[in-house]
């Protein structure tokens, strides 16, 4: 526990039988609940996370219990909240908890029946801690790329200044640059880019770092089971949070690399299909966020924009077909005109948009 509050760790696992050993041994002591989901490996994985249960890293002072609430005159909703929540994981993938005594122990060890995905192995550990109570969850890579004596400044703002949201950030760090494999870093700062637009955390970079910490809080604002199951999973769950109002911090942590990891990453189809999840979070989010749940003048100011930019591709398209000489007849100063009148207004509306987008989230930067 830190500072009274419950902490625990999700370590998502695929194909990690060289260094999940390495990942449980280190934990820190404070960490009261090591969640470890196997992602239906084809090798040892679960075989030595098994072996742990037995071990001395299984033991915990902090018995966790399921609270209930109890029917009561003015509660109705929270009854009817809790029974959505019972019935959530059947929208996850199907799994199952091995351990005998899951309250009691400290390592936890959750089976997918097959492949989910980091993201919906994540959002499996989340949903164990979030019917258990925990105060704070923390993700950890199953490959050891991660710190463990980091681990306590990403979860202190959660536990002792209510942030909801913590993640670190690798490229404040001075090495960033030359430790950091090259298209890596091209890739991550092109989608860290995009994903400011996306969800709306203006402030945030390296929007690809897994090392976070969340609260319970924000765990029961979204929607667990849908966030998304592949490698865009950080980047969706920043647009989730943010739709949900939920405060975010970044941390600043090292990079690691060459410790045995096997990066399962394809750089070359990751930024293509993630900058699609991107765009449609974008749109969702601004008409989630700024039309449904409260109005907001950019919700106008975007769609603006993009109506105008595409009212002008005619225009454009004609202007070329004359300069190429496609088209006969007397010079388009009409159609540029209005090209250029389209141009210039969707562009104010996109720049005042975004103005206030980044004026209106600032707020939840801490």
């Amino acid at each position: 526990m830190l500072e009274g509050k419950t902490i625990a760790v999700v370590v998502p696992a695929f194909n990690e039988e060289s260094q999940i050993g390495m990942v449980i041994e280190r934990m820190p002591w404070f960490v009261d609940r090591i969640i470890v989901v196997n992602d239906n490996s084809t090798d040892r994985t679960q075989e030595i996370v098994s072996g742990f249960l037995q071990s001395k890293y299984n033991h915990s002072d902090v018995k966790l219990v399921k609270k209930r609430i109890e029917p009561g005159f003015y509660n109705q909703a929270d009854i009817l909240l809790q029974e959505l929540n019972d019935k959530e994981i059947a929208f996850f993938t199907p799994s199952e908890v091995i351990n005998k005594e899951p309250e009691q122990d400290r390592i936890i060890l959750i089976s997918n029946s097959r492949n989910a995905g980091v993201g919906g192995s994540i959002a499996r550990g989340y949903k164990w801690c979030k019917d258990h109570h925990i105060d704070c969850t923390a993700v950890m890579a199953g490959d050891g790329q991660m710190d463990p004596d980091e681990l306590e400044k990403i979860c202190m703002p959660v536990v002792k200044e209510n942030i909801d949201y913590v993640k670190g950030n690798r490229l404040i760090h001075g090495s960033a640059h030359i430790f950091i494999p090259k298209t890596r870093l091209l890739g991550n700062s092109v989608l860290s880019l995009a994903t400011k637009v996306a969800a709306g955390y203006w402030r945030i970079s390296d929007t690809q770092t897994g090392y976070t910490a969340i609260s319970l809080h924000a765990l029961n604002s979204i929607k667990l089971y849908k966030i998304y199951k592949r490698y865009g999973m950080p980047n969706d769950m920043l647009v989730k949070l943010n739709m949900a109002y939920c405060t975010i911090r970044e941390v600043p942590i090292k990079p690691v690399y060459r410790i045995g990891e096997q990066s399962k990453m394809k750089i070359g189809r990751l930024i293509p299909r993630i900058s699609f999840l991107l765009f449609r979070s974008f749109f969702k989010r601004i008409w989630g966020k700024y039309f449904l749940k409260d109005f907001h003048p950019l919700f106008i100011l975007y769609n603006m924009a993009f109506v105008l930019f595409f009212a002008g591709i005619p225009f454009a398209i004609w202007i070329l077909l004359y300069i190429l000489g496609t088209v006969e007849g007397e010079r388009p100063i009409l159609s540029t005109l209005m090209f250029v009148f389209l141009t210039v207004t969707a562009s104010q509306s996109l720049l005042f948009a975004m103005w206030m987008d980044i004026q209106d989230n600032d707020r939840l930067y801490k």
